[in-house]
């Protein structure tokens, strides 16, 4: 996921990117306004996911770029700041922040306030009909079917039943074949919290989920780094059951 950050203090933007590099996020800083418009331009680059906005800038005050970002385009946007007044939450809600967030704040909450809000602007999302969600929202892995609206999986046609968190997981990397998840990212998105005592818990799931779709090789382990998904050949479906013992 890439994130368009506009801070003006260097030393806070860098501690900030490093953390969110950590959970995956892919920083893009921008140290007034117009830099951060001009970041928003269309280019060749993968599209921001969420821009996270100071507003106490030098040239211009953060209320305002927020206003010409939404004339802009629709990119999600969460305000950062230490003014804590209802009026100001308000006035930046108004002028179309998607979030806002008051300093000092715990990191793993803004990170849950990110991963939020591109999900629900992201196809699909809580913002697109569900007719049109459910028409689009089918993943086809090969013999794999995940469906993101209905949460079902099916494999060659048949349901396998998975649990919430089996699901979330199998989700995420479905959306993003062939996509190296680092364990934090994964951890950050599936489970909302940056503990690492949840790298078991999450280990443990992902062998669930090769045994119940019976396809070890559908989740690509990357030594050191996280999980990918590959999507299977054409005719490689799954496993058939181990015979019994004579």
């Amino acid at each position: 996921m890439r994130l368009l950050l506009v801070e003006d203090d260097d030393h806070v933007a860098a501690a900030l990117s490093a953390v969110l590099a950590k959970h995956g996020l892919s920083v893009v800083h921008a140290r007034n306004g117009e830099e951060a418009l001009k970041a928003l331009l269309p280019d060749h680059a993968e599209p921001f996911a969420v821009v996270l906005l100071d507003l106490g800038l030098p040239d211009q005050d953060g209320f305002e770029v927020c206003g010409r970002i939404r004339k802009l385009c629709a990119i999600p946007v969460i305000m950062v700041t230490a003014r804590s007044d209802v009026r100001s939450r308000i006035h930046g809600l108004n002028l179309g922040a998607d979030d806002y967030v008051v300093k000092p704040y715990d990191t793993g909450e803004l990170l849950a306030r990110i991963h939020a809000v591109s999900r629900r602007t992201a196809p699909g999302g809580a913002d697109q009909p569900a007719d049109e969600s459910a028409a689009d929202d089918a993943l086809h892995l090969g013999a794999v079917t995940v469906e993101l609206p209905t949460r079902q999986v099916s494999v060659d046609g048949t349901s396998v039943p998975l649990t919430r968190k089996e699901f979330d997981l199998l989700a995420l990397l479905a959306q993003r074949p062939g996509v190296v998840f680092r364990r934090e990212q994964i951890i950050s998105e599936v489970w909302r919290t940056s503990w690492e005592g949840t790298g078991r818990t999450l280990e443990v799931h992902i062998a669930s989920l090769r045994a119940k779709l019976r396809m070890p090789a559908l989740i690509e382990t990357v030594r050191g780094v996280g999980y990918r998904l590959v999507v299977p050949a054409v005719g490689a479906g799954p496993r058939p059951p181990a015979a019994p013992a004579s």
